[in-house]
């Protein structure tokens, strides 16, 4: 059977150009937040002198394929070999897709840091297939779509779904997948896992100590005190590396005090909304946990690793993160056979909060993109097809204790693990009080190292709550005014 696509040559148009330009002063920018759109599933990432790129027709589509994908032509995968590891694509998700398609090879790649490993490739108009776009060196997706380099999605959505032919993959995902992996309504990430966020604690430690979990910040401060009192840090954070962690929290608990609708200006990049007094209250009650010496010393200059393992090994209780937690750091805390881990929501901040102390942030993540321009990328977006089977979804569920993003995946799943258990009723308790916000992933240099800095500075002392509003509201600025930077809003 004919190739899906054949190569496209390397524009020289505008876009690319700027694109080559910024590799060239200091390497692709990168950033922490999701990924997001692009240009057109049959390989085309054209330019800005009208060049489509290449235009070629899929192979047949039929019931059993479609795609249209080429049954002999191999597919290249790059996976982030981050805090879900990659065995979950070798073990799991490679087989189910191997299983339809035996003649198709995959050509399976495994990065730590993702950028490093393929901005050159991008550069030279040569891009794998399919890329998981995570970790610190995650490529901008924004940045991608601007130059034109990403798949939209659509074709994968439309299609029928693995497991129904009736049923379009776009009608098994979670109601707001979709819409986070788009911009102007047009897909281009797919948000696979999906992830619970709040702050995570050693329940048995909390138990066998008689510390309850607090549901307001008095209670927290009170908590707190009597940890200290044992000489264990209470608090613990991502150090250098990622203090944004701690961003998580500090939003969560604004908008519950005033309600979500403080977020949406943050998003929107309006003047002022850093100064929210909602958002002032959150960031001084987190700035006086530092006051009162409740971080874990040291902490501001470790790597996230570093302290995240000894928050595992017992030095410190609480720790804001997101569900990953549980797999990322499965070697520290098995090595404590009593640790059960379970996550609490953010305590509220007055008695008079808008929202309910159940409420969490919670979104899908761990973004899966399809390079405009790879060799074949109706394969990268059927191997896309294959992961969301209910199978693939199920799996990799059990073997990296992480919810995804497909409807109804973990229902009659045995979940052994308790932090994801605890994710999961911490969902089931949330109900529709679950808030998000986006201008990491739309403004990844935004959050890092804009309000990742500010945030630092503010955990450790270096500057107080107004200080850091005017660092953020300087972060948000120099979006805002640069005309160079598509804006979005909600």
């Amino acid at each position: 059977m004919a190739s899906s696509t054949t190569r496209t040559t390397a524009s020289t148009g505008p876009s690319r150009r700027k694109f080559l330009q910024r590799l060239a002063i200091g390497g692709m920018a990168l950033g922490p937040g999701s990924a997001f759109l692009a240009s057109c599933a049959t390989g085309g990432g054209g330019d800005d002198d009208g060049d489509d790129g290449d235009d070629a027709p899929p192979a047949d589509v039929s019931d059993d394929n479609p795609l249209g994908i080429a049954e002999d032509e191999p597919v290249e995968i790059y996976i982030f070999d981050g805090g879900f590891g990659d065995a979950y694509a070798t073990d799991l998700h490679q087989p189910i897709f191997s299983e339809r398609w035996p003649d198709v090879t995959i050509n399976h790649n495994a990065a730590v840091d993702i950028g490093a490993e393929l901005q050159a490739r991008f550069a030279a108009n040569e891009p794998p297939d399919f890329i998981n776009n995570s970790g610190d060196g995650q490529m901008d997706t924004g940045q991608l779509i601007s130059d034109g380099l990403l798949a939209d999605l659509t074709p994968l959505l439309d299609a029928p779904s693995w497991d129904d032919p009736d049923v379009p993959v776009r009608d098994t995902l979670i109601p707001g997948t979709i819409e986070l992996g788009s911009r102007n309504g047009t897909p281009y990430v797919l948000n696979y896992a999906f992830t619970v966020f709040g702050i995570w604690y050693n329940k048995t430690l909390m138990d066998e100590n008689g510390w309850p979990v607090p549901t307001t910040w008095d209670e927290m401060l009170d908590v707190c005190a009597d940890i200290a009192d044992h000489g264990i840090a209470p608090w613990v954070y991502q150090g250098v590396t990622a203090p944004r962690y701690m961003n998580w929290p500090l939003l969560t608990m604004a908008a519950k005090l005033a309600g979500p609708d403080v977020l949406v200006p943050l998003d929107n990049l309006e003047e002022g909304a850093w100064g929210h007094d909602a958002i002032r209250e959150s960031a001084h009650a987190l700035w006086d946990l530092g006051q009162r010496g409740y971080y874990l010393p040291d902490v501001e200059g470790m790597d996230f690793r570093d302290a995240q393992g000894l928050w595992a090994r017992g030095e410190a209780v609480f720790c804001p993160s997101g569900s990953w937690i549980e797999n990322e750091e499965a070697d520290a805390i098995g090595e404590d056979p009593t640790f059960e881990l379970a996550v609490m929501p953010e305590p509220l901040l007055s008695a008079d909060a808008v929202m309910p102390v159940e409420t969490i942030r919670a979104t899908a993540g761990e973004p899966y993109i399809v390079p405009a321009q790879a060799n074949n990328p109706r394969a990268g977006m059927e191997y896309m097809r294959a992961m969301l089977s209910m199978d693939g979804a199920r799996g990799f569920t059990e073997k990296v204790t992480s919810l995804t993003a497909v409807l109804g995946a973990s229902d009659g799943v045995e979940i052994e693990a308790p932090g994801l258990s605890s994710a999961q009723e911490a969902l089931s308790a949330a109900g529709e009080n679950v808030v998000n916000w986006l201008y990491p992933t739309w403004y990844p240099t935004m959050e890092n190292p804009g309000i990742d800095q500010a945030t630092g500075a503010l955990l450790r002392g270096a500057i107080d709550v107004d200080e850091w509003v005017d660092q953020c509201e300087a972060a948000a600025a120099e979006i805002r005014d640069d005309d160079s930077i598509e804006k979005y809003t909600r």
